[in-house]
């Protein structure tokens, strides 16, 4: 097959995508699942508002009352009467209203404590609340001006009993509260609040009873006399100077109007009247959460243009203004959508509940190293990192437009009155700093079922904070806004505080029959600010996530964004023949070592001749808990060219599979350089991946993708295409004998551990890569799917270059074309299995089982025979001995056995030749011996 060369970016994007959108539909029921959960809330909130309308919103207390009008001789009522006049205060609420009472128009006035006093020189007023209502004066005429302003106010009470509107038309009436979104019932008048008549001046402490209204709405009050104060300034900027210093942040009650109104006259004359009114319609809910009021409009213009006429016709001229009202209204109920309100902390568990799925996602690619192997397989950063998320990010729109799909169809208003746009540009924002959260978060958990946990404590946490917590406090005037700002940083805070704009929105389109948040009441809400800190918390989050992943799993510098990326890579260091730090070791190593470090060193001139080159590459552990630092692999120098396949053989702990890891790019090596296909695995890792395969340790595996679909997936990364793919694919399963029966398609997690090891090394094989590390591929494989293994490995390795770890001597002699025998992170030999068992091998190994009696005579026979014959083991009368092969011959051997049985019973005996596995118990011995004297 041609080599189809490195893939592109767009080849490796489209395999991770296709394999993502095969691994979801495996997963198909899970999603389902995670679906229904918000269809089973939003159901649980059209129920809570059913219970809440029946028990409330329907209730009697809640309706337009009822009176019975006829009783039958059982006393049932059969004919009953509803209507305004049958209603209690509260019941009048929801009655028709044809005819809406007359109110009288009132003059918005600042509260007593808080008015303007600087022109009384002291704030003594204030706390007796007997200060004067100002009211500023400006324009082109000064005499006009002073002559309008004395025209203002009226200069005593005048009482008309038969007719109270009259009265109130005819004297100036005000009051400090705010005004209602209504004048069906004006608060200042149904509260238990003071009105107040505005004079020039007043008898302290001088009142009036008034009634106001008609049954059920009859209110008596009290009207307390104030004095108004006209001031004169010389231009327009003072009066607004005056009125912006005179309002200011209040208490618990509500921000402060020192001012009542500013008039500016402007160009007003005896032929013409210009006149600009100031006034401050800003209290306590602030521009965030301010309701719509209706302005006390009316008293102040009907003031200056009474006050006008009066300059013109004298003082019995005047503008009669008897009384303001509200349009007729029909009946109306209770429309209080509770579903909306406790919406928030419904929805935000909603929207968080993506978050676990996708944190443990990604900490099981972790875990189970799936994230390295498919590095380690070509697949590199940047197409991971776009396809990853834009595979998360299409799934949380896909789960939220569901979301809002159903809950609109269910009427919940707190999708339905709310702009749609509005939610879906925040839910969007808000998704992509979950999943930024989610990739940054990733890198502190290394255990799927850890994360879990926390990302359920965090969902379920953030709502219930926001609900007792964030919202209290939002609600709450007095608590400063900044520090609200500051809480909204913390991410499950800032998707509450847009929920909740929603909720009210909603709630209070819904009490009025209007709409919810639109685009232009998105500067009146808390909105600009959430989406502000959704955004840089997004960009900062996900800065921070990529960053930690270079450091972490691609072994880059903590500073490596500092670094010039147009800088070109420094040419490799030409290594001199004697170096000062490997000089001791050099002499202590055998021939041949020394002989592959000389050739290393050479090889290093033009190192792309062959596929691996490793000069002097050392990996030091730091020392931890008091111990000290572990050697793990001491300055090995080794070339394998292509077409060869290395066995590794060693002792567990020798350093081999840190060898393969540094190789591979897991590690980073201490000091030394390791090319492959003349690229440093220190710097050009990610060029080294596209012309490698890895067959680990362990099976790493996705469980629910069949084992066709992992070749798939790792022959695209390999650059396999079309009817290309799909022939290496079947080639790779037959050879691995995973083709016939179905075993093929079946998922990976109900493979056995023989087929999960074939698909390994199938998956290690597929594109025919240039390098491959197989580290015990053969373990837990029956002996003829081995045979059959080996035959594979052994027909990949023609234009492969193939390092192989095993614990297996017939393993290493069938397929490796040379060995190296690694101890204690050291090469004690290498050699072709011939060579090493004739180096270190150079005896027989004779057996004899006797009686224990007879063992020293048969001692004495084969020091007879072979006088350096060695004893190497012992046991119950079963002897092993070593017979050097230059002193011995084997017909002697046999003589001496035949005399041995003449003389006493010779249970059993046999004379072997040296085995691999005997050099390498040899060669481990020694080595390990040399390595504690040393």
């Amino acid at each position: 097959m041609a080599d189809p060369g490195p893939a592109s970016f767009s080849t490796r994007a489209n395999a991770l995508l296709r394999k993502n959108l095969t691994y979801q539909k495996r997963n198909l029921w899970s999603n389902v699942r995670l679906i229904m959960i918000p269809f089973y809330l939003c159901l649980i909130l059209v129920g809570i508002q059913i219970l809440f309308d029946t028990q409330v919103n329907n209730s009697a207390d809640n309706r337009c009352g009822c009176q019975c009008i006829v009783k039958n001789g059982d006393g049932k009522c059969e004919r009953k009467s509803c209507g305004f006049e049958y209603s209690s205060p509260d019941q009048a609420f929801f009655c028709s209203i044809p005819s809406p009472t007359r109110w009288p128009p009132l003059l918005q006035i600042p509260r007593p404590e808080s008015r303007d006093v600087r022109d009384l020189g002291d704030d003594s007023c204030r706390r007796t609340g007997s200060c004067p209502v100002t009211i500023l004066f400006t324009g082109n005429n000064n005499s006009l001006g002073t002559t309008v302003s004395e025209n203002l106010l009226t200069s005593s009470l005048s009482v008309n009993i038969s007719d109270l509107l009259l009265t109130s038309a005819n004297n100036v009436l005000g009051t400090s509260s705010e005004a209602d979104f209504t004048n069906y019932l004006d608060p200042a008048i149904a509260l238990n609040l003071p009105i107040y008549n505005i004079q020039p001046q007043c008898i302290p402490n001088a009142t009036f009873p008034f009634s106001f209204g008609q049954p059920p709405l009859m209110f008596q009050k009290e009207l307390r006399c104030v004095e108004g104060s006209n001031r004169w300034k010389n231009t327009s900027r003072e009066v607004n100077d005056e009125i912006f210093k005179g309002y200011r942040k209040g208490n618990r009650e509500g921000n402060i109007n020192e001012i009542a109104a500013g008039y500016d006259l402007l160009n007003t004359d005896s032929n013409n009247f210009n006149v600009h009114i100031w006034y401050n319609s800003t209290f306590k809910e602030g521009s965030r959460n301010r309701l719509i009021k209706l302005l006390r409009v009316p008293r102040s213009v009907n003031l200056v243009s009474n006050a006008y006429l009066q300059f013109l016709q004298g003082p019995g001229t005047r503008i009669l203004l008897e009384y303001i009202k509200e349009m007729p209204k029909p009946e109306t109920r209770l429309r209080l959508d509770i579903a909306s309100l406790i919406g928030p902390l419904f929805f935000t568990w909603v929207i968080l509940l993506l978050f676990p799925v996708i944190l443990s996602s990604l900490v099981y690619e972790k875990q189970q190293h799936l994230r390295i192997i498919m590095k380690m397989h070509g697949l590199g950063d940047a197409p991971y990192w776009l396809i990853s998320y834009a595979y998360f990010l299409t799934i949380s729109m896909l789960y939220v437009i569901c979301l809002m799909i159903f809950g609109s169809a269910i009427e919940l208003n707190f999708f339905r009155l709310n702009s749609y746009s509005i939610q879906f540009i925040f839910y969007f924002l808000y998704l992509n700093l979950q999943i930024a959260l989610a990739f940054l978060v990733s890198s502190m958990f290394s255990k799927v079922k850890t994360s879990t946990v926390a990302a359920y404590i965090y969902v379920f946490g953030s709502g219930l904070l926001g609900l007792f917590l964030l919202q209290f406090l939002i609600q709450d005037s007095s608590f400063p806004r900044g520090w609200i700002f500051f809480m909204e940083l913390y991410p499950g805070f800032s998707l509450y505080r847009g929920l909740y704009e929603f909720s009210q929105f909603a709630f209070r389109g819904n009490l009025r029959g209007e709409d919810g948040m639109r685009w232009k009441d998105f500067s009146d809400s808390a909105m600009d600010d959430v989406f502000y800190i959704i955004i840089v918390e997004w960009f900062l989050a996900l800065i921070a996530a990529y960053y930690i992943d270079k450091i972490s799993s691609s072994g880059k510098d903590v500073l490596f964004f500092l670094k010039n990326p147009f800088k070109k890579t420094p040419p490799l260091r030409r290594p001199s023949l004697q170096r000062q730090g490997s000089k001791v070791t050099v002499e202590m190593e055998k021939t041949d070592v020394t002989q592959e470090r000389q050739r290393v060193e050479q090889l290093m001139l033009d190192p792309s001749t062959h596929a691996i080159v490793c000069d002097n590459l050392k990996k030091v552990y730091p020392g931890r808990d008091g111990n000290p630092p572990k050697l793990a692999v001491r300055g090995l120098s080794l070339a394998v060219p292509s077409g060869e396949c290395f066995g590794m053989l060693g002792p567990n702990g020798a350093g081999k599979t840190s060898f393969i890891n540094m190789m591979t790019g897991l590690l980073k090596p201490t000091s030394g350089t390791g090319l492959v296909q003349g690229l440093d695995i220190c710097n050009d890792m990610d060029r080294v991946y596209t012309s490698m395969g890895v067959c680990p340790q362990h099976d790493l595996l996705w469980e629910t993708l069949t084992g066709r679909e992992h070749l798939l997936f790792y022959g695209r990364l390999k650059n396999l295409k079309g009817s290309v793919l799909d022939q290496a694919v079947e080639e790779s399963l037959k050879s691995v004998n995973l083709f016939h029966g179905g075993v093929a398609d079946k998922p990976a997690g109900k493979y056995s551990g023989g087929m999960k090891r074939r698909l390994s090394v199938a998956i290690s094989l597929i594109g025919n890569p240039k390098v491959v590390y197989m580290d015990e591929p053969s373990t837990g494989l029956d002996p003829a799917s081995r045979k059959n293994l080996w035959t594979v490995i052994k027909r990949a390795k023609q234009n492969t270059a193939i390092i192989l770890t095993t614990h297996s001597m017939e393993e290493a002699e069938y397929l490796c074309d040379r060995l190296g025998i690694f101890v204690d992170g050291g090469l004690q030999c290498i050699g072709n299995p011939k060579e090493l068992k004739g180096r270190y091998g150079g005896s027989y190994v004779l057996t004899m089982t006797t009686s224990s009696e007879h063992e020293q005579i048969v001692e004495k026979m084969i020091q007879d025979v072979s006088p350096n014959a060695k004893r190497i083991y012992h046991i119950a009368g079963t002897q092993k001995f070593e017979l050097p092969k230059e002193e011995v011959r084997i017909t002697e051997v046999f003589q001496a056995v035949e005399k041995a049985k003449s003389n006493f019973t010779v249970f059993a005996w046999g004379l072997a030749d040296t085995t691999l596995e005997d050099v390498f118990i040899k060669v481990a011995r020694t080595g390990q011996a040399f390595n504690v004297f040393s």
